[in-house]
């Protein structure tokens, strides 16, 4: 993943935002995202986020993450999505086999 994030963050009460994500967002595990957009997403975590260290294009550094949602409907396509992009997050129940 690139070190450059369109935005970062510094305020420790966003930071602690971001991070209180993390916890719901376990590899595996099928969510459907609302993002600040609008947009909904339905899809399986691939691998559970981080809050990692990036610049934005000015060169500030600040925190942010990325997560990589593979598509409910077509599991083949990926979703790169910054944690600061999601408003909420609804478990969804495991596929059955």
């Amino acid at each position: 993943m690139s070190r450059t994030a369109p935005r970062i963050h510094t305020d420790p009460a966003r930071i602690a935002a971001l991070e209180a994500l993390i916890p719901q967002l376990d590899g595996e595990t099928r969510v459907e995202l609302t993002l600040a957009d609008g947009r909904r997403l339905r899809g399986t975590v691939a691998v559970r986020p981080t809050i990692q260290q990036y610049r934005d294009a000015a060169g500030d550094e600040g925190s942010n993450g990325q997560l990589r949602l593979d598509d409910a409907a077509v599991p083949a396509q990926q979703h790169l999505l910054w944690l600061d992009e999601i408003s909420g997050i609804r478990q969804l129940p495991p596929t059955v086999p």
